[in-house]
């Protein structure tokens, strides 16, 4: 299969590449940086840059079955001031508009386009058990999301398969969430956020991989699928299980207020949050390799089980 990543030499879409190549198929990522102008690297992945705010090269699509899109402006690399929020929003809409109008120009069309979003879709839920069947919510990630899939979705009047996977908190041992968890327990600072009673629906990389994977191969599946672990935890539960595995204490706590101040309207995301469970992977047969987060924990920082 030939598969088109934008977004590709992000954490997810590197870690995609790689287990694409290693089953034999072939890979072309989009990239806006100068560097990534070569017409191929040393790993036998091809790169076209594209900077997303025009149609691609008819060229990028020719002979492709496949397309994931996992292009935006990382939501959070600083505050959410009113120009950062706009293109956080055009980061997603602007380019998967042109990724979808790209493909209807093309003459020989994909057959399924897989398009991230976020579990923030669902907004803020408390305690309630979300699955793909729930709507979404109002807040500022919400519509992120919504306006992000709605453009998507048009591809599906071009006759693709349209996935759009959701993802929670992925963790993965270089960059991400993680290495920004870890950091303050190396040096005895660690503790809960907030309340701390906050979900976190969280997912292993291997497993966030597995899913998108399931996604491109599975011919049955459409519509929404949410990449997060089967065991969703409070913050409080993994603050304490991140110092188990690290061996520190997990007392201190980080005020909402504190963390409002230093972050604005940002420390929403860390304080609310949704309890989402996977159920359409679950329901498509996907096995999870990290169903826990204690496991996934020790995975991904190398830490051997207590005796």
């Amino acid at each position: 299969m030939r598969v088109v990543v934008t977004g590709g030499t992000g954490l997810i879409g590197s870690a995609l590449g790689a287990s694409l190549l290693r089953d034999g198929h072939r890979v072309i990522i989009l990239s806006r940086w100068p560097d990534a102008a070569q017409a191929r690297r040393d790993d036998g992945v091809e790169v076209v840059r594209w900077s997303g705010g025009e149609q691609l090269p008819a060229a990028a699509l020719k002979d492709v079955q496949a397309v994931v899109n996992l292009a935006g402006e990382n939501i959070g690399a600083g505050r959410w001031t009113a120009a950062r929020k706009e293109r956080i929003m055009e980061s997603r809409r602007e380019v998967t508009r042109n990724l979808v109008l790209s493909i209807a120009g093309s003459g020989e069309r994909p057959r399924v386009l897989v398009n991230a979003s976020a579990v923030g879709y669902y907004g803020p839920r408390g305690d309630e058990e979300v699955t793909e069947e729930d709507g979404p919510g109002d807040d500022f990630l919400a519509r992120v999301c919504r306006a992000w899939e709605e453009e998507a979705r048009r591809a599906e009047d071009l006759g693709l398969r349209v996935v759009i996977v959701r993802f929670g908190i992925v963790l993965a041992r270089e960059g991400g969430s993680l290495p920004r968890l870890v950091r303050p327990f190396r040096f005895f600072l660690g503790g809960p956020l907030g309340s701390g009673r906050q979900w976190v629906s969280w997912v292993h990389l291997a497993d966030a991989l597995g899913i998108i994977r399931l996604a491109l191969e599975e011919e049955g599946l459409a519509g929404p699928l949410n990449v997060t672990a089967p065991q969703p935890v409070r913050m409080e539960e993994l603050a304490r299980i991140l110092g188990r595995v690290l061996g520190r204490p997990c007392s201190l706590r980080l005020p909402a207020g504190v963390l409002r101040l230093a972050l604005g309207e940002m420390a929403d995301m860390l304080l609310t949050g949704q309890r989402v469970l996977p159920e359409r992977a679950l329901r498509a047969g996907y096995s999870f390799h990290y169903p826990g987060l204690e496991a996934a924990l020790r995975d991904l920082l190398q830490a051997p089980e207590p005796t």
